[in-house]
């Protein structure tokens, strides 16, 4: 997932908590993998990630894994 302008953490980890149904401790920990690029899941995973995030105001685009 990439995000095309700077983001505001707090309401990334709002989403994510809500998204993924996880505590304080794992959201951070999950924030920092997003942010990173490293954060992963089918396509269809993380499209649904991405437009719950948009909906909350937050540039975020789906991006597919690439191949090694």
């Amino acid at each position: 997932m990439q995000f095309t302008v700077p983001v505001q953490r707090t309401k990334v980890m709002r989403v994510l908590r809500a998204e993924l149904g996880i505590d304080l401790t794992d959201v951070k920990v999950v924030l920092e993998r997003v942010l990173a690029g490293a954060y992963s899941g089918t396509l269809p995973e993380i499209e649904c990630l991405a437009r719950r995030l948009r909906a909350a105001g937050i540039d975020a685009v789906a991006v597919p894994p690439t191949s090694v």
